[in-house]
């Protein structure tokens, strides 16, 4: 009798996970899809644009993720908002004063989201300008510096588009991008090529030209979302785009509230950034490789991203509504499905290494490149599966309202396991790039450790 009731519970519960971790999922795809073709259309130009291309799209990924963790918690903000205000109707529907808070959080989140793109467009160009002092070789230095300098005005569309998404998905419509995020990828890869090519009168400009195509396409994907969240009719009243008339008590909490998520998300980003730098000291092939190997590791991450910001959402409802004792549930499902995803990835991995890298390494690529990324796969699986799961305790501490704990877990995971196990593993231990990838994963599986326990002790 017990399990005929529990069961169609807990499939509920999963429904209601996947109904906002796909299309968070999805946006978080069609990004990286982007930088992924990028990577991909880079390999036409051989492999010296490889390596300086990605180490230019990984560096923009990192201030990407700052920036991105700066606005992630309007999410929460706004479940929690509208939790209460359901409580207090006691009909499912919003009342006007949640309503009026929604209104509020979005201006302000847009003021807070303007100022931190400008900051991280600034800190992108500055890092492309100090490449050289970072040890990197000349060539890859010159290539990688054009196309920082033009990706850094994406940053703006690309952290208003997370704005309207986390209003979206706090509100439990998010929405799906699959069309827009198809058009996309499409887009791109003919900007890019028109680029690299000179097609239709525009100037040949190579590597900076891929950069700006990814620009230009961040633009295009706001417009049609923001499009698709206004002509949503439980969204459009709630919309207010005024920035100007934010209110500065509702910014400092926002950015009270997103600065520990900006810089644990920073900090995670940055040991992968760190990372690629250490490898590039292996010289180009093994940069190469390794750049390739953590794209794929990076899109399958999007998926527990999503499970991650999903999950944090129902937790902060489920909080609102006086049903902490959900927490330990969610967890449980998200968590599962994280977990199953990512061992099907890992067969992948494991037994058609060469087709998933076809993308990224093909035409003359040196063998020793290909050899290399596909040995590097090997480390991916379990970097995944402690990156994915840190990630998405993350989220759930931030669905409980400690945004704190995050930070402070991976400030010991990374920097003091982390950092230290890939310079001993690399240069002491003389284990070299698979040194690096060896200490990237053991921080990863310290922090997931050190989360895991203090989620099982918040609830």
């Amino acid at each position: 009798m017990s399990t005929a009731v529990k069961a169609p519970v807990t499939a509920r519960g999963y429904r209601a996970l996947v109904a906002l971790a796909a299309p968070i999922a999805g946006i978080q795809l069609a990004q990286v899809a982007l930088t992924s073709v990028d990577l991909a259309m880079l390999g036409l130009l051989g492999v010296t644009a490889v390596a300086a291309g990605g180490l230019a799209i990984l560096l923009y990924n990192q201030i990407r993720t700052m920036c991105v963790g700066m606005v992630t918690g309007i999410g929460n903000l706004v479940a929690t908002a509208a939790g209460a205000g359901e409580v207090r109707t006691g009909t499912g529907e919003l009342d006007e004063r949640a309503r009026d808070e929604i209104r509020t959080l979005l201006r302000s989140a847009l003021l807070v989201a303007t100022l931190t793109a400008a900051i991280g467009a600034a800190v992108l160009c500055g890092l492309a300008s100090a490449l050289p002092m970072l040890g990197q070789k000349p060539e890859i230095v010159s290539l990688a510096r054009a196309m920082m300098f033009a990706l850094a005005g994406g940053l703006f569309p690309m952290v208003w588009l997370n704005v309207l998404r986390q209003f979206a998905v706090g509100l439990r419509r998010p929405g799906s991008l699959l069309a827009v995020t198809l058009v996309s990828i499409g887009v791109n890869a003919a900007l890019n090529a028109a680029f690299i090519y000179g097609w239709a009168g525009l100037p040949e400009l190579g590597v900076t030209g891929i950069g700006l195509a990814t620009t230009l396409v961040q633009f295009f994907t706001l417009a049609v979302f923001a499009s698709a969240v206004h002509r949503d009719p439980k969204l459009r009243p709630m919309v207010s785009l005024a920035l100007w008339r934010a209110d500065p008590a509702v910014v400092r909490q926002i950015v009270r509230h997103g600065t520990p998520i900006c810089f644990t998300y920073g900090s995670e980003a940055a040991i992968t950034s760190i990372a690629t730098m250490l490898m590039g000291a292996f010289g180009p092939a093994m940069l190469a490789a390794s750049n390739v190997a953590n794209q794929l590791a990076y899109i399958v991450y999007q998926v527990n991203i999503g499970l991650s910001q999903g999950s944090s959402i129902l937790v902060s409802r489920a909080v609102a509504q006086d049903e902490r004792r959900r927490a330990p549930v969610i967890a449980r499902q998200a968590l599962t499905l994280s977990w199953s995803f990512m061992a099907v990835v890992s067969l992948g991995y494991l037994l058609a290494p060469q087709i998933l890298l076809w993308p990224f390494l093909h035409g003359e690529v040196d063998a020793l490149v290909l050899a290399t990324a596909s040995t590097l796969l090997l480390f991916a699986v379990a970097q995944q599966y402690s990156k994915g799961t840190q990630n998405i305790l993350v989220g759930l501490l931030r669905g409980l309202g400690d945004t704190v704990s995050g930070l402070r877990c991976t400030l010991v995971g990374y920097w003091l396991v982390g950092v230290p196990a890939m310079a001993l593993s690399a240069f002491v231990s003389g284990w070299g790039g698979w040194g690096v990838w060896a200490g990237l994963c053991l921080g990863f599986a310290a922090t997931a450790i050190l989360l895991g326990r203090r989620f099982a002790a918040a609830v």
